[in-house]
């Protein structure tokens, strides 16, 4: 089941013009939002926030927007089935709505953390870093490489092999009573929740930075974690590749007060 150009439709198939640019060229921008308590208003929704991270790269293309009242209703239509729905907005202003579960093993990753690969090849990042787009493959293939690793997750990095987010969200890394998440200047994402974890340690005076990660500052990282709109934030407890590294507080106090974001608001 799905919603597509003002429908729902009960398929797992879906038909495109065989010159359709987001066939073609990945030509489509893209949100994934978790619906929590299958509500729009729910402050852990961010359903406003995924909207306007839609409108800027729509606006920055140049591309028609969407009837957005028409989807809304399709979110409407499908966040009773699903939790986690993807938003996709073709270049013409056409929306396309699926809906997804929540990975069934996902507390067990939140408590007991995952092995991230560092990817090496710095092609294996996302092309139109600002933006969600449906071309994805860097991001995707680095992933696939993780996998076939016996990894759960990938590192990207840049050409100087600094460390600069995940295939699927931001890093965050904790030493000496403090919080640190690469930069935007370094060309990674501006991810919905990493912009709000970044606001609420600051409301509650804790020490966050945003910096680059070279390899000499990842070195002495008591902690490392990644946050999206999906899992919220889950921990590395291995971390290969590049280096090998163990995290040896990986329970400890610093990571549960990443985790209290969610629970306060829950």
């Amino acid at each position: 089941m799905y919603w597509y150009d003002g429908k729902l439709v009960d398929s797992e198939t879906i038909n495109l013009n065989i010159s359709e640019p987001g066939l073609l060229y990945g030509a489509t921008v893209f949100t994934t939002m978790r619906v929590y308590q299958k509500s729009l208003t729910h402050p852990l929704t961010h359903w406003q926030a995924h909207c306007d991270r839609l409108k800027q790269s729509i606006i920055s293309f140049g591309w028609q927007q969407p009837d957005w009242q028409r989807l809304k209703t399709g979110v409407e239509s499908l966040l009773t089935y699903f939790p986690v729905l993807r938003i996709v907005v073709f270049p013409d202003g056409r929306e396309w709505i699926t809906g997804r579960q929540l990975p069934p093993d996902l507390t067990i990753k939140q408590q007991q953390g995952i092995t991230a690969w560092v990817a090496k090849e710095p092609i294996l990042r996302r092309s139109l870093y600002s933006h969600k787009t449906g071309n994805y493959l860097g991001a995707y293939l680095a992933l696939q490489k993780a996998r076939q690793l016996q990894a759960q997750e990938a590192i990207l990095i840049d050409h100087q092999e600094n460390w600069l987010e995940t295939s699927t969200g931001n890093l965050w890394g904790y030493k000496a009573g403090c919080w640190y998440t690469p930069s935007l200047d370094v060309g990674i994402l501006p991810g919905i929740v990493r912009s709000h974890l970044i606001n609420w340690l600051q409301e509650q005076d804790i020490p966050v930075q945003e910096n680059i990660w070279t390899p000499d500052f990842i070195q002495d990282l008591e902690a490392i974690a990644y946050s999206n709109c999906v899992v919220e934030i889950i921990p590395f407890n291995v971390i290969s590749g590049l280096t090998l590294k163990k995290f040896s507080n990986l329970f400890g106090s610093s990571l549960q007060t990443l985790q209290q974001y969610f629970q306060e608001q829950l």
